[in-house]
């Protein structure tokens, strides 16, 4: 895409506001602003264009509001995913210009370029990229059953979803599906398929989505990550992840699968 610099509002730039700091987002009404900068207060802000929303200008603000700065993640069942995206876009844009005023090799300051998603340093010619960490989450079916886990950062909600983790360095993302879900259940999967992607802003990870069949071990949980974790027939599911989520998808997906092991009797 076309990248643009950061540049003073004269008022009458129309389009999308997206206000960021300190990793939320100004959503009043619970919604992203639409209309002028005039009518906003935004005259004279610095403001940037990060893509394009329903034909408008998406506008980037790194700046805290007096009230309605809330978390991105309340945008996750009510909104178009490609606005969430953009939502996601401008809250890790805003969290990486703060971080990044200054060079870590020399100390200089930085400036922002005008072709890339990047900060450059005039001095020593260093330039630094948004950190993007690339995670695996998998949904894995057995017969007609799927295994859903209580994370231990899910355990006030009650909240049971799928298996995910970060890739490591050196590996593929189907040796990171195998090795994460070993490590936090003790099972073997096999026909991994992948399914889609997601960004997901929280703070900074690229979701790669795979359907995977049990292959073989008993569920022994790690109780660093998970508070448990068990098979669950498709028709008798806990509290599982909102709709827009990757994970719901994936759930979805293996309902669906398990509906047809039902109907057919086949793996």
């Amino acid at each position: 895409m076309n990248i643009q610099q950061q540049f003073n509002l004269i008022g009458n730039e129309n389009g999308y506001w997206f206000v960021s700091a300190n990793g939320r987002l100004w959503l009043p009404n619970g919604e992203v602003p639409v209309g002028c900068a005039d009518e906003f207060g935004f005259t004279n802000k610095l403001a940037q264009p990060i893509g394009e929303w329903n034909g408008q200008t998406a506008w980037l603000i790194c700046d805290e509001m007096k009230n309605a700065m809330s978390s991105v993640r309340s945008l996750l069942d009510r909104t178009d995913q490609s606005l969430f995206n953009l939502a996601g876009r401008a809250v890790q844009l805003s969290e990486f210009y703060r971080s990044h005023k200054y060079c870590g090799y020399c100390g200089h300051e930085m400036y922002i370029s005008s072709t890339e998603w990047c900060c450059l340093c005039d001095h020593c010619k260093e330039r630094y990229y948004p950190q993007i960490s690339p995670s695996i989450i998998v949904a894995i079916r057995h017969n007609n059953k799927i295994l859903l886990a209580k994370h231990v950062r899910h355990n006030q909600d009650n909240l049971y979803t799928v298996l995910a983790g970060f890739t490591e360095i050196g590996e593929t993302m189907e040796t990171a599906v195998e090795r994460e879900v070993f490590e936090e259940s003790k099972i073997k999967i096999k026909n991994i398929r992948y399914v889609g992607s997601q960004p997901w802003p929280f703070p900074n990870s690229l979701m790669m989505a795979y359907l995977a069949d049990y292959d073989s071990g008993e569920i022994v949980v790690d109780k660093n990550e998970l508070i448990e974790a068990n098979w669950y027939h498709y028709t008798e599911l806990p509290k599982i992840p909102e709709y827009g989520t990757i994970a719901r998808r994936l759930i979805e997906d293996t309902i669906i699968l398990c509906r047809e092991y039902d109907e057919y009797g086949n793996d």
